[in-house]
Parts: structure tokens; sequence; C-alpha cells
């Protein structure tokens, strides 16, 4: 049994995920962290992680890039492994997260989605495929209107698993309204669509000669995400210090 101290416990995710570990007989949420209290949980709620005694084999993170230092810190001093889900991180933030993985065994994701990080696999073979045939390569992501950054950073992983695969060659293309000109060859489009209460949508058109392929997914709640941060957890309990991400929970 995965024993989890839940970071983030009392927000959107933490709650996800509380729920979906309440149907999986392999891990339990041992405790949380949240400096919102006024939830009752069927576990010990801390108001830092300093303060949590529990004992556990693993953190996941989904709370906010301002606590991260606070995370790394607890992980590297209890030896336990951290699977972190938010996002926002700065460059000084990213090179803490590579100095911490030296130390103690730490899972990071862009988009904690099974879906999504099986698909960035699979593009990868078919961009070695279908790109030197000639193919087109457009990227479409749609997500809320709440949201702040575009093109999403699901997207930039999706348009960076395929142009890594033809040895970072190409260029992104956000906004052809820009210049009227003809599409050059070595470029991948992405355009962003922003509106309503769309969790997200991530589509990947490969377009041929008198043949267009497409990939797809599509999200339609947030417990995607609850679910990869769930299996990702399993996965690095009793892992040794180092960097992993999702892809090395999606094996095949």
């Amino acid at each position: 049994m995965v024993k989890v101290l839940m970071h983030g416990c009392n927000g959107r995710m933490g709650q996800v995920i509380t729920g979906l570990v309440k149907e999986d007989a392999q891990i339990e949420i041992a405790a949380g962290v949240d400096t919102y209290l006024e939830i009752q949980n069927p576990y010990p709620v801390f108001a830092s992680i300093g303060e949590c005694d529990v004992e556990v084999d693993v953190v996941i993170d989904f709370s906010t890039a301002v606590a991260l230092e606070r995370v790394l810190d607890y992980c590297v001093e209890k030896q336990v492994p951290a699977v972190l889900c938010s996002t926002g991180y700065s460059e000084e933030q990213l090179q803490k997260i590579a100095d911490a993985s030296k130390k103690v065994a730490i899972l990071k994701s862009a988009n904690m989605s099974m879906g999504i990080n099986l698909l960035l696999k699979l593009l990868k073979d078919a961009a070695k495929v279908l790109a030197p045939a000639g193919y087109d390569m457009e990227l479409v992501e749609k997500h809320h209107n709440q949201k702040l950054d575009a093109p999403s950073g699901t997207a930039l992983a999706l348009a960076d698993s395929m142009n890594d695969a033809l040895g970072g060659e190409y260029h992104y293309v956000y906004d052809r309204s820009q210049a009227r000109q003809k599409r050059e060859k070595k470029e991948i489009g992405i355009s962003a669509v922003r509106g309503g209460t769309i969790v997200g949508e991530h589509e990947v058109i490969f377009a041929g000669v008198d043949e267009v392929i497409e990939f797809k997914h599509t999200a339609f709640s947030r417990s995607v995400f609850g679910k990869g941060a769930v299996e990702a957890a399993k996965f690095l309990a009793g892992k040794p210090a180092g960097m992993y991400d999702m892809g090395d929970v999606i094996q095949f």
C-alpha cells in the first residue's frame, strides 16, 4: 500500500484525487496539507508541510508554484519522492527541482493526463515517418475562457515532442495573420482557442497530399489529471533519486 501526503488537499484537484484514491486499493492518502482547513477529510490535514508528522511514501503536490521550495525541502530531508503537478515554475525554481532530483526521486510533467502522455510518445513516431514524407504539422488547442496562457503548456509539449524527434529543426508559428506568405516546410503551426468551459482539447494534424492524419485528445473533466497523478505516485514510491516524467510511467 502506497501512503501519500496530498499537498494542496483542499484545492480542486486535491479533492478530485482524494475521491479517486478511495476507489484504488493500492494507494491511500495518509495525510494532507492545505492552508484552508474548513473541509473535512478522512485523513489528518496540516496547515504547512513542515508540521506533518505522518510517515508517507510519496508526496503529490497540486498546490501552487509558491510552495515549491517548502515541498522540496521536506522531500529531501525526509527522503520522500515527490510528484510535482503544479505549473508556472520560474527558471530558478526549475533549477531547484533539478538540484533536488539529485538527492530524491522527482516526477514533473506539464500535463498529468495518461492520454496526453501516451500521445506524446505516439507523436514522436508519427513525426519521424510523416514529416520527412512532406506532411505539414499543425496543432490546435482549445481551453476555457479563464485560461491565462496561450498556447497551453501541453500544446508546447506536444510540439516539442515532434520537434525533438526531428532533431529540433522546426520552428513554431503562432499567428499567421502577421505575415502574408506561403507556409514554410519546417514549421509547426500552433493555434489557440479560448471559450466557455472547455477543460482541454488538443488536436495534432499531419496534412499531406490528398491525405490527412489527425491525433486528438479531449479532457471532459479534471479527473484525468488526478488519475495520472495517482498512477505517477504509485510508480514513483521507492524509486531512487533522479528526474522522472510521465513517459516513465507509461511503458510499452
